[in-house]
């Protein structure tokens, strides 16, 4: 059976409008418990989540409905000075300084996965599914803090994985959407059309959006369009699933065994 994972990222109450459009366009395909949110706990340290406050209650209900909540690191913003070259060119050209966890040190990194799962599992009242990196990229220190961090599950741009056993779980790139400037909106687009035929014979899709999303028409349409699809030839499942799902085991055949 071929399955379908969907995520809409960088919840927090910056974007608390946004989220709302996506949950309800997201809503018309996916049932809450199919559904993962990447909770930001103090977007860009500007949007703090604080526990008893109006949106906090609000990620305990969505949570209450099924939803799984993933820890989505924690300012999701880049303060660092990279060493290297391509983290230098990775924090530049692939995120808008929103690869928080590429630069990292282990104990840093540890410590912000530590206080983020700390709230929010005191919110929900429930364990987080796991942890996923802003930008899906980690440095050194936040792969080898992740190892160490009892993390169900992971996720970069091409798979997801147990940080438990190192085994990945699904293999294959992820079907996004950017918004930050017209050339990237019409490369998404694109992607996001071939990627379904691509990766049709795929034992798990992933499908995720972003708030930004929401500003532009034709990114809608875009994400309305992949769902139908999908949901059509696909069953949703929530990624707490992939745990104790045999059929997800195995990977693409197309992409190689290393990602």
């Amino acid at each position: 059976m071929r399955r379908l994972l969907v995520s809409i990222h960088d919840v927090g109450p910056g974007f608390e409008a946004e989220i709302d459009i996506l949950i309800d366009r997201v809503a018309r395909f996916v049932s809450p418990q199919h559904l993962a949110m990447l909770v930001v706990p103090n977007h860009w340290g500007r949007h703090p989540i604080i526990a008893g406050s109006p949106f906090a209650d609000r990620v305990r209900s969505w949570s209450d409905m099924g939803i799984s909540m993933f820890v989505h690191g924690w300012f999701h913003s880049d303060s660092c000075m990279h060493k290297g070259s391509l983290a230098a060119f990775k924090a530049r050209h692939m995120t808008a300084g929103e690869g928080e966890f590429l630069g990292l040190e282990t104990e840093t990194a540890a410590a912000l996965m530590r206080a983020g799962q700390d709230l929010i599992e005191d919110i929900t009242g429930r364990p987080v599914a796991g942890f996923v990196a802003p930008a899906w990229l980690y440095g050194k220190g936040a792969k080898a803090a992740l190892v160490a961090s009892g993390f169900a599950l992971a996720e970069d741009h091409m798979k997801v994985w147990s940080p438990r056993s190192g085994r990945a779980i699904v293999r294959g790139p992820v079907i996004t959407w950017a918004s930050r400037s017209r050339s990237r909106i019409a490369s998404s687009l694109v992607v996001a059309r071939l990627l379904p035929h691509i990766l049709h014979f795929a034992p798990v899709i992933r499908v995720a959006v972003h708030p930004g999303d929401v500003r532009v028409p034709a990114l809608l349409t875009s994400i309305d369009n992949v769902l139908r699809r999908l949901c059509a030839m696909r069953t949703p499942m929530g990624y707490k699933e992939l745990l104790n799902d045999h059929v997800v085991a195995h990977s693409h055949p197309d992409l190689p065994a290393q990602l």
